[in-house]
């Protein structure tokens, strides 16, 4: 079942296109623009493109701040200590073939995985029309001084 968001509203009354969630956060993962799924997300390996150069749609408004890496971490935390534990209990290999082995293996998984986990972060955040990715712009946060000053 798709998932709605629900908007504050468009221009002249008409309903939102609907973004299906699964196929931007597959073509985020792929490096690729949520909408269009041909234009190139990344200008760099985590730079986002300001839009996409097949289809113009802005790319930058995205928040993904530190969500990616944790994402990663959690993923390869998931990969690597399962079977490290396997080699372990199989092979018991000394320290040191361990750290030859884990050791690359975390940052590799880590530098692959990270754009693309950071793609289907942004592909996510268009389809639900978050950030300034939908028909309105968020709301700004107010500052902390401004509601001490309202409260009195």
């Amino acid at each position: 079942m798709p998932i709605e968001m629900k908007t504050g509203g468009t221009s002249g009354g008409d309903a939102p296109e609907h973004r299906d969630w699964r196929t931007a956060v597959k073509r985020g993962a792929l490096l690729r623009c949520p909408k269009c799924g041909s234009g190139r997300m990344f200008g760099a390996f985590l730079k986002v493109n300001p839009a996409c150069p097949a289809c113009g749609q802005a790319l930058d408004l995205h928040k993904a701040d530190d969500a990616p890496p944790y994402f990663t971490i959690t993923i390869v935390a998931h990969i690597v200590v399962p079977a490290l534990l396997i080699v372990e209990q199989v092979y018991s290999p000394p320290e040191w073939l361990h750290a030859i082995i884990w050791l690359p293996m975390c940052l590799i998984l880590s530098l692959l995985l990270l754009p693309r986990v950071k793609g289907g972060l942004i592909g996510l955040q268009w389809a639900l029309r978050m950030h300034g990715f939908g028909a309105q712009a968020d709301e700004p946060i107010p500052e902390p001084r401004a509601k001490a000053a309202e409260a009195s």
